[in-house]
This record gives structure tokens, sequence and C-alpha cells, in this order.
């Protein structure tokens, strides 16, 4: 079963990509959003996105939001 899936990850803020290249995969983006938040988005399973958050967590940020933006085929 692939589960690769697109991902928009919101989080408070202003993020830098020196603050996450270390554990990100490759082909990520990150974006201003609304509200001074940054968005993160990128491509990857189920178990990349586990070891995301986790590294994530692990820095200390906050997630405000996780949403599924498409699945590839």
């Amino acid at each position: 079963m692939d589960d690769v899936r697109r991902y928009r990850v919101l989080i408070p803020g202003e993020l830098r990509a020196a603050d996450i290249d270390a554990f990100c995969v490759p082909g990520y983006q990150i974006k201003p959003e609304d509200g001074g938040n940054t968005g993160l988005y990128f491509q990857t399973d189920q178990a990349g996105m586990i070891g995301l958050i986790r590294h994530l967590h692990g820095i200390g940020l906050v997630l405000l939001s996780i949403e599924i933006l498409s699945q590839e085929n």
C-alpha cells in the first residue's frame, strides 16, 4: 500500500529553513501564512509524518494544524 501524501503543517510564528533542514524530507517548502503563522508543506508517507511531528515537538514547536492536501497515486 502506497500512502504517500502531501501535507500542510501550520506553525505559529516564523519558522526558518535552517531550523528544520536537518530532519525534513527533501523538497519541503516553507511559506508565510495569514496571521503571522508559517505553513510547512511536504510530501511523505505516514512514517515520515510521525517522524516529522516528533522532531517538531522535540525542538519545542507548537502545531496549530495538520492537513492532508492530496494523495499521490
